[in-house]
């Protein structure tokens, strides 16, 4: 990706550092000055980000930008390898650039403290040779797609769940397929789990990060086949990767023939979701009704007429639990729908919100009269009771 006349030079300290590359014929010395002279935007310093920026600067890659605005949480430990315990509490940029700078002072490391949106992902993005999307929402998922096919940027692609994962390669430059072509319209909200509700095993990230990475070294030292138009999956479980192929549409609204997305969109508002903390769910141009958790604690002290039911795994129910709740998993709620008194005011809740939104969803269509619970136990536990465990 960069033309040899402007490649930068290697001091012997660095010579002796990268030696296992020198001595690859697919490197060698060119090769890499090559990664020297490449830019590389991490877009989160999570469970994929964590293993890739990593990677990256011992690989000696010359500038690596970091884009994360979270700060290091005790449940971010058990994949997020960058960080240690005694990063708990801290700015993440703040903890992942010392930790890279410490492995390989050769490099540099930008930081963008910001979540990534319409009004600064072209900005941001624009200054790097490739992209690395290690985030874990739709919105933004979609932001950094449209971003790159809009700038011409490779954008290397990686997601995680439970025990599977999945990379590709999304390259404009090729018309190769983009992450629209895989997924033109986003699932409704709650209707996928996030990590936090849904878990992940904790090596599962460090697999699909490493893949990621192999994938934009091999893109800046211009080898291998790359994955492009390829989907590789991997499942934990049975230990095993499969491939399915990825076609370009023609008709996709941003890469297609005649795109009709031509600027960013707020992506928020296109995948349903409105508010910072995306709490607040649309359905078919509705709002589901929702209370705090500090409203729910005074209904309770109140004996307010209502029952509170939670809607989470019995296992995640064991963690934790709202005493006066009513477990009912999610999954069994459409068949017992008509259990549920009809004169009756149902509060529903779960860990962060999702899955108790489409509960309420399912129950109001059965004409029940229920109300959501915004930020679900962990806001409890945060807000309500601190002594309570979160996970």
């Amino acid at each position: 990706m960069t033309t040899t006349a402007k490649l930068p030079d290697l001091s012997k300290e660095e010579i002796q550092r990268y030696s296992r590359h020198l001595i690859l014929p697919e490197v060698t010395l060119t090769g890499q000055k090559k990664l020297k002279a490449a830019s590389i935007l991490m877009i989160g310093t999570g469970g994929l980000g964590a293993p890739v920026s990593m990677y990256l600067a011992a690989a000696g890659i010359g500038r690596i930008g970091l884009v994360d605005f979270d700060r290091v949480e005790l449940t971010n430990l058990q994949r997020q390898i960058i960080f240690s315990t005694q990063d708990v509490g801290q700015d993440k940029l703040t903890a992942a650039k010392a930790r890279l700078e410490g492995a390989n002072p050769h490099i540099k490391i930008e930081t963008h403290h910001v979540h990534l949106s319409s009004e600064n992902a072209l900005d941001i993005i624009h200054d790097y040779d490739i992209v690395i999307d290690g985030t874990d929402n739709f919105p933004t998922r979609y932001c950094v797609n449209d971003a790159c096919v809009m700038l011409g940027k490779p954008n290397v692609y990686g997601s995680i769940f439970r025990f599977e994962g999945q990379a590709t390669l999304f390259d404009p430059r090729v018309k190769g397929p983009c992450y629209r072509c895989l997924y033109p319209d986003p699932p409704p909200p709650g209707m996928v789990p996030s990590c936090a509700e849904g878990g992940v095993l904790g090596i599962l990230p460090g697999i699909i990060g490493t893949i990621q990475a192999t994938e934009a070294i091999k893109l800046i030292l211009d080898q291998g086949k790359n994955l492009v138009g390829r989907l590789l999956r991997f499942d934990a479980l049975a230990m095993s990767f499969k491939e399915f192929r990825l076609r370009r549409d023609p008709k996709c609204p941003v890469c297609g023939d005649n795109p009709s997305i031509t600027e960013l969109i707020d992506y928020e508002q296109f995948c349903g979701i409105r508010g910072e903390e995306s709490t607040t769910i649309i359905r078919d141009g509705q709002d589901i009704p929702a209370i705090s958790v500090q409203e729910l604690k005074a209904a309770i002290d109140a004996e307010e007429d209502f029952e509170l039911i939670d809607v989470r795994e019995p296992h995640e129910h064991q963690i934790c639990n709202i005493r006066s709740a009513s477990l009912i998993p999610l999954g069994q709620i459409a068949e017992q729908l008509s259990q549920f008194d009809p004169n009756k005011r149902y509060v529903v809740h779960c860990k962060l919100g999702g899955r108790s939104t489409h509960a309420v969803e399912l129950m109001r269509q059965a004409g029940l009269d229920a109300t959501n619970v915004s930020g679900g136990i962990t806001a409890w536990a945060k807000e309500v009771d601190q002594t309570m465990p979160t996970y």
